[in-house]
């Protein structure tokens, strides 16, 4: 069996312990306590705990532009739809950190203010994009401007799920329940849908209560 390399534990660790207890509560020590390793083998592999935020967010935004990369120019399923939020919301409940904490985390992180705004830009494209290609087809119904306001509102809700379903259990910060997230984001686009494809969405949303 392939030995996990310490940085990689390092960075597993440190992302588990970020998502449990909230970034702000970690600290260097904490996270060379839990990896029973010394601060001195830590500070090898990261300067500070900036690097190793830093670092999972490189981790992140690689995903998650890997998964905003919708093509414009195809046709879209429903079900490519729905994948493609399961996928997004699995990626925001692994890096939950970031979202949970979203404005300090930035605000102490200004190096990433840029970055996570970049992404944000991107998910809206990506869901007008998606949305662009059920009109065409003749799915939904969406004047221009309802359009761009479901964008922002899928954006909204894409980013501030995860701190609104914590409230319900931030004595468990590990609870988080993405599925509910995808139901919310379908049932923000249902009524633009044709009537058929208005039960396709609701019977399909369904499976992620």
């Amino acid at each position: 069996m392939k030995k996990i390399k310490t940085r990689d534990r390092i960075l597993d660790t440190s992302l588990l312990l970020f998502n449990s207890v909230g970034e702000p509560n970690v600290t260097t020590l904490l996270i060379s306590d839990e990896l029973d390793i010394s601060p001195g083998n830590l500070y090898y592999h990261f300067k500070s705990k900036g690097d190793i935020v830093e670092e999972l967010f490189d981790h992140f935004e690689a995903e998650m532009q890997d998964l905003l990369d919708v093509p414009g120019d195809v046709e879209i399923s429903l079900e490519q739809q729905s994948f493609f939020l399961h996928l997004l919301f699995e990626t925001v409940a692994r890096y939950r950190f970031l979202y949970q904490d979203l404005v300090n985390v930035l605000s102490r992180y200004d190096q990433l203010q840029t970055r996570f705004r970049r992404l944000l830009k991107k998910k809206t494209a990506a869901f007008m994009t998606i949305c662009g290609s059920f009109e065409r087809q003749g799915m939904i119904t969406i004047s221009k401007g309802q359009l761009t306001a479901l964008g922002e509102q899928l954006t909204l809700t894409a980013c501030y799920w995860v701190s609104y379903d914590s409230l319900s259990h931030l004595d468990n910060r590990d609870a988080v329940d993405p599925g509910r997230g995808v139901y919310q984001m379908m049932q923000l686009m249902l009524p633009y849908f044709a009537p058929d494809e208005q039960d396709q969405v609701s019977l399909m949303s369904q499976e992620y209560l």
